[in-house]
């Protein structure tokens, strides 16, 4: 690593160095004479040597001078040594973090954050910080852990604000789609020097995903889904959202992909009209009974029995967490819908 070497220097030093395998290679051509055999042996020994070396300082120099990193608001940010302590603002991050390899450097948490491990535990054991709420994370808790690299998400522009402010490295993650979720775990991997790690995780999500997209991608019957983000008021998925998108790879179609927004306030009557054949319900969103209450609550709301997913006890649950987090579990989620959706395929 070139901690503290100016990239300046180094690129003199291969200059240096190019010119002395230079200079050795005229000098061994012009004495090629055998009384000075050994000399000329010593001499490519060095220049080997001296090759060897460009080759290494030109790959060390080659990975700082492309450690730009772009984030998904546009920042461009650069990194001249790979961060040692790393603050994560959101739950998805820290699963990104951990998932390529880098939660040793990882100082500093949210109280959501809560995988792969029992955070917690390791923050009352004083292994861990918490840095706060996800929506209002406290800056001098941030301040305090010292760290050179941040990893903001979605809606913390203030807080992102301030730290850049302060003059904090922040890179934010605020993926739109399954794509992106992809490109943000390397982006990860690539500011925390877990290219490889993070190209492996990849390519096997990709793999999975390939796999419920081709095999769904013949079915005679699309069924209809209903996903429900919030009740009283009733919130729904649109055509934006990585929800809608993971619906559809499941095969499935979300009932309200005519609307191109990532999430809306519904009415009852707009599902009842839509006549879902599947229902999917978040599960674990906070601590206590889920916000839509029960099966039989929900059957017992009015009108709702004449939706067939009702009718047909087609009303199923998962996980919020690997629903709503863009992170590696996002394909843990498309698994479990494919599930639901498909059991003929996908069935245990």
């Amino acid at each position: 690593m070139l901690d503290g070497l100016s990239i300046q220097y180094v690129g003199k030093q291969i200059t240096y160095i190019a010119i002395l395998v230079s200079i050795l290679l005229t000098v061994t051509s012009v004495y090629g004479f055998s009384q000075y055999e050994a000399r000329i042996s010593d001499m490519r020994s060095k220049i080997i040597e001296l090759q060897n070396e460009v080759t290494n300082l030109q790959i060390e120099l080659y990975r700082y001078r492309n450690l730009t990193l772009v984030d998904d608001q546009g920042n461009i940010l650069s990194l001249t040594s790979y961060p040692k302590r790393i603050v994560s603002l959101a739950p998805s991050n820290t699963e990104i973090l951990f998932a390529v390899g880098a939660g040793a450097k990882v100082v500093g948490v949210t109280n959501y954050c809560n995988y792969p491990y029992n955070f917690s535990s390791w923050i009352e054991a004083g292994n861990l910080t918490s840095v706060g709420e996800y929506w209002t994370p406290s800056i001098e808790a941030i301040v305090a852990l010292k760290p050179d690299l941040i990893f903001a998400a979605f809606d913390q522009d203030a807080v992102v604000e301030s730290l850049r402010g302060m003059e904090y490295k922040v890179l934010v993650l605020d993926p739109d789609n399954i794509n992106d979720v992809l490109k943000d775990i390397m982006l990860v991997g690539r500011a925390t020097d877990r290219d490889v790690e993070a190209a492996i995780l990849v390519n096997d999500q990709r793999r999975r995903i390939d796999f419920v997209v081709s095999k769904v991608s013949g079915v005679a019957s699309r069924p209809k889904v209903y996903y429900e983000v919030w009740y009283d008021p009733i919130w729904s998925v649109g055509s934006e959202s990585w929800e809608h998108e993971l619906v559809e790879m499941a095969g499935g179609v979300n009932i309200f992909a005519d609307q191109k927004i990532k999430y809306l306030e519904v009415s009852s009557e707009a599902i009842i009209l839509r006549n879902p054949e599947i229902i999917i319900f978040p599960l674990g969103h906070e601590s206590g009974p889920p916000f839509w209450g029960s099966f039989d609550r929900v059957k017992a709301r009015p009108g709702w029995d004449a939706i067939k997913a009702v009718q047909n006890n087609g009303l199923y649950t998962i996980d919020a967490d690997i629903m709503s987090r863009p992170g590696p579990r996002i394909v843990d989620a498309l698994e479990t819908l494919a599930k639901i959706i498909h059991p003929e395929f996908f069935g245990e």
